[in-house]
């Protein structure tokens, strides 16, 4: 399996194991049964994470090659425009996903969830350089 591939399915397994349970909180009291809430919890990312992993950072690098020489704190502008994009498309990807599914407060539970995964994850990558 190539590298960059074996990152995202880490990154993937890292932000499922920490969006689900709270997808899974969201549809506390919904007529669905266990099954089906795990599918909808496990969906949402399913959708949004190849996006925001294969699609959107391409699309900011190469659109604005100027911003990767223009370091702040270590960190390139490109990569900060690249992630407040690619977060943004996950919240209101997911928001609209749940929308549809009927999860009452979908925008809320779409930012608890992707605001956990992405600062837990930016923390784990500082820590311990994963995922």
């Amino acid at each position: 399996m190539p590298p960059y591939l074996k990152l995202w399915l880490s990154a993937f397994v890292f932000t499922q194991l920490l969006e689900c349970p709270v997808y899974l909180l969201a549809q506390r009291g919904a007529k669905r049964k266990l099954p089906e809430r795990l599918g909808v919890a496990f969906g949402a990312s399913l959708l949004t994470h190849p996006v925001v992993w294969f699609i959107i950072p391409p699309l900011i690098y190469t659109s604005f090659p100027t911003l990767l020489s223009a370091p702040i704190l270590g960190v390139s502008w490109a990569y900060v425009l690249m992630f407040v994009v690619a977060e943004t498309f996950a919240v209101v990807a997911e928001g609209f996903y749940l929308r549809l599914l009927e999860v009452r407060h979908p925008w809320r539970w779409a930012l608890l969830a992707n605001a956990t995964s992405a600062g837990l994850g930016l923390l784990s990558r500082g820590l311990f350089d994963w995922p």
